[in-house]
């Protein structure tokens, strides 16, 4: 069975945090997620969808974020329900999440001075503290400095780096594979 879900979208408020009676950090906020398509009139809805983050992340994640950050989520779906004080049964559905990923840079965000670099941490649940690496996976510098017209060595001198260390960059040479080097 698989339950998934990896959203990205903005924070409609703060989020909440709480302490359960037992001392368990719980944070909820709600995440506008934007639709692939326009309505008839041209404009772009969103879905809000409603998530809960528990312990340690959940305080990360009320440190770091606020109304209108731009976030990654990982997590599951997951439905509970209960009885209200009308006696009526009432259905939740949300996101537990399990990891997240801050997806703006620090600069963006006008209420904290926790971090002076322009990277954006990673957590998940079994983290407390945001990921020391600065690298990129994606091959770019992971912030770009304005040295009054030094970006464009730089530019080069990365570009040059990523090329160096991309096993799968073209360096004009064919590659020979015979079926011996294939492993099926």
């Amino acid at each position: 069975m698989i339950n998934r879900a990896i959203l990205v979208g903005r924070l409609t408020r703060d989020p909440e945090l709480r302490y359960t009676t037992s001392g368990a950090a719980v944070a909820t906020f709600s995440l506008a997620v934007n639709r692939q398509f326009t309505n008839q009139a041209g404009e772009r809805e969103a879905d809000f969808i409603n998530c809960v983050i528990w312990r340690k992340s959940a305080e990360n994640f009320s440190n770091f974020t606020h109304k209108g950050s731009l976030v990654g989520i990982d997590g599951r779906i997951q439905t509970r329900n209960y009885e209200n004080q009308q006696g009526n049964r009432v259905y939740v559905t949300e996101v537990v999440v399990e990891n997240f990923s801050l997806l703006e840079p620090r600069s963006h965000n006008q209420n904290s001075g926790f971090q002076q670099n322009n990277a954006a941490p990673s957590f998940d649940n079994n983290q407390a503290a945001p990921q020391s690496s600065m690298a990129n996976p994606f091959g770019s510098p992971a912030s770009s400095s304005n040295n009054g017209g030094n970006n464009s060595a730089n530019s080069a001198a990365n570009s040059a780096a990523s090329s160096a260390n991309d096993p799968f960059a073209s360096n004009g040479e064919s590659i020979d594979i015979s079926d011996d080097d294939l492993p099926f």
